[in-house]
């Protein structure tokens, strides 16, 4: 009798762990790290990364930066101030903006490094951040997207002179945020309200996470739904083109405004298709992207501050200004901001 009565607690628990196992949603795998959205293009395992092949065909880019790509450092501050009571968007560089909506100033993704690598390692940046650290205003809302180095810097999180604001992020990075008063785990699709003007909803992406390795994919990442006064902005994690851009569109959409990757999407030779990456937009797939979210304007970024990838350095603007029509847009709705550039809000929708 004693045996039968194990024997029946086992089966018990072995079937509440498989109900466990069938309740969690599709992207949370049974060993704890994460996956993308169903459907979603997986990386080809046979092709190879090679840093020997990489290194000698970044050294042949040419770095040379147009007068019209950078705002002089003095002019930005100036801008940041005399728009301090105004709704805004600010370019720093790469993933990194400032926006101002209401009495909310949110950052994204501060990198204030000079490279995107462990310690001193790593790409070097070849346009500084448009202002230091210690000169940003106020932040209410820190949003972090995902632990690649050029997205989460360490050194700037440290350094972060304003702790006490609200960080909202994916699951399992709030360990990187022990200093910090409020910090906020998100998984896909959950919302927290940041006040009675602004909401944030983590929403799915097409990417990965990795910082060392033995952490691949034990991070989540994500992209940012931000809502304010009936306005929805979408804060693009990087991310390649997948299809549930077109169930984001139909359950969010219309979009106002999306942040998208344009930048590092050619890593051929390594991968054996030029222009094509599983997990960054070329210009025409972000365009897409932006189609499929209904989206009004669409803002590029990641792009113009460091070589991650083969494409020319300004090869990505071209690429999307030109592209945006073929997609359903006018050339003004497919934005390029200079590093540094403040615009209000009310110059970019009404």
């Amino acid at each position: 009798m004693k045996k039968f009565s194990t024997f029946i607690l086992i089966i018990i628990f072995f079937s509440l762990d498989l109900f466990a196992m069938e309740k969690k949603p599709y992207h949370h795998l049974p060993d704890g790290t994460f996956r993308n959205p169903e459907g979603s293009p997986e990386r080809d395992s046979n092709v190879k990364w090679s840093y020997k092949i990489f290194n000698e065909e970044r050294k042949k880019i040419k770095i040379e930066i147009p007068e019209d790509h950078v705002v002089p450092r003095t002019k930005v501050l100036k801008d940041l101030k005399d728009n301090e009571n105004n709704d805004y968007i600010a370019w720093i560089g790469h993933a990194t903006f400032l926006i101002k909506l209401g009495n909310t100033t949110i950052i994204t993704d501060p990198v204030f490094s000079k490279n995107t690598g462990p310690l001193i390692f790593g790409p070097k940046r070849y346009v500084p951040p448009a202002v230091k650290l210690n000169e940003i205003p106020p932040i209410d809302l820190f949003l972090l997207t995902h632990n690649h180095y050029d997205h989460q810097d360490m050194s700037t999180i440290r350094n972060f002179p304003y702790k006490r604001s609200k960080v909202v992020l994916p699951l399992k990075l709030g360990k990187y945020f022990r200093n910090y008063k409020d910090v906020n785990e998100l998984d896909w699709y959950q919302e927290i309200k940041v006040n009675d003007n602004v909401k944030v909803t983590l929403l799915p992406a097409v990417h990965w996470s990795k910082r060392s390795l033995w952490d691949t994919n034990k991070t989540l990442w994500g992209n940012f739904l931000i809502e304010y006064k009936g306005k929805k902005i979408l804060f693009a994690c990087d991310t390649g083109y997948g299809n549930i851009y077109k169930k984001l569109g139909k359950k969010y959409g219309p979009i106002d405004i999306t942040f998208i990757n344009i930048g590092a999407y050619n890593l051929f030779p390594m991968k054996p298709l030029k222009d094509k990456s599983v997990y960054h937009t070329n210009p025409e797939e972000a365009l897409q992207i932006a189609r499929d979210l209904k989206s009004k304007k669409i803002i590029g970024m990641h792009w113009g501050t460091v070589v991650l990838s083969l494409e020319p350095i300004m090869e990505p603007r071209e690429r999307f200004k030109n592209g945006a029509e073929k997609f359903g847009y006018e050339k003004n709705d497919a934005i390029i901001f200079k590093i540094g550039e403040v615009r209000k809000l009310s110059q970019i929708i009404n």
